[in-house]
């Protein structure tokens, strides 16, 4: 099942890039304009082949991304257990739990003597 989601997706988004390609009626100078020079313009007129080529853009990236999604959904082999642990987990040692009767004592130091200053 994968793997038809995957060609699918392949030739679809092959199938994206060639109606990219093929279209720029703004500057006429894709597939729209050499159309137009053809003499086609009486059956199908530029103005129409420039929306079927935008709808079509839209209609093969939307498949193009639900397409890729659910292809990350099927991949074989995949199951979620535990997260594997890392390289760096594996060789860290585990740190004693602290104990609830010790409590750190504040340092004891003296006060510091500030001088007086003298009498004017």
């Amino acid at each position: 099942m994968h793997v038809f989601i995957v060609i699918v997706g392949l030739l679809a988004s092959i199938l994206l890039i060639g109606v990219i390609l093929l279209q720029s009626p703004k500057s006429g100078s894709g597939l729209t304009g050499g159309i137009a020079s053809l003499g086609t313009v009486q059956t199908l007129g530029v103005r129409r082949t420039g929306d079927f080529l935008s709808k079509m853009t839209a209609i093969l990236a939307a498949t193009v991304m639900l397409l890729c999604f659910v292809a990350a959904f099927t991949l074989p082999g995949r199951t979620v257990k535990e997260a594997p642990e890392g390289s760096m987990q594996q060789n860290v040692p585990a740190m004693p739990a602290p104990s609830a009767n010790k409590v750190p004592s504040a340092p004891v130091s003296p006060a510091p003597v500030i001088p007086a200053l003298p009498a004017k």
